[in-house]
């Protein structure tokens, strides 16, 4: 067993994230607290990651499904077909393979920790 306090995980810059189509929200600034170390678990990957205001990650796909769970401000979650405004609380599940997009509103921070399967 293993306790983590997420005042004492470092932050880990992220680099830019490639703007969606119609994207005016400016530069991307993105951090991310690892909740395991690389290897920590055969089976799942887990962070927080933290959006400035109206960062986004950028359309992407995983190998497994993902699970958000917002943990402060407000953001948004997209696919190709369908577009969900989320908030602290909310957990989305995005299916492995499933193109989509997140990240914060143009006018707040948003956070979220995020688990994926190992592939």
């Amino acid at each position: 067993m293993k306790r983590l306090r997420f005042s004492e995980i470092d932050h880990i810059p992220l680099g830019p994230a490639n703007a969606i189509d119609g994207w005016t929200g400016g530069e991307v600034h993105r951090t991310r607290q690892p909740l395991l170390a690389d290897g920590a678990s055969k089976f799942f990957n887990a962070s927080i990651v933290h959006f400035e205001k109206g960062a986004i990650t950028g359309w992407h796909k995983h190998d497994t499904d993902q699970i958000l769970v917002i943990t402060s401000g407000n953001g948004v979650v997209a696919n190709e077909t369908d577009r969900v405004e989320v908030a602290v609380g909310d957990v989305v599940q995005v299916l492995a393979g499933e193109n989509h997009w997140h990240g914060a509103t143009s006018e707040t921070y948003m956070s979220h920790i995020t688990i994926t399967g190992t592939s």
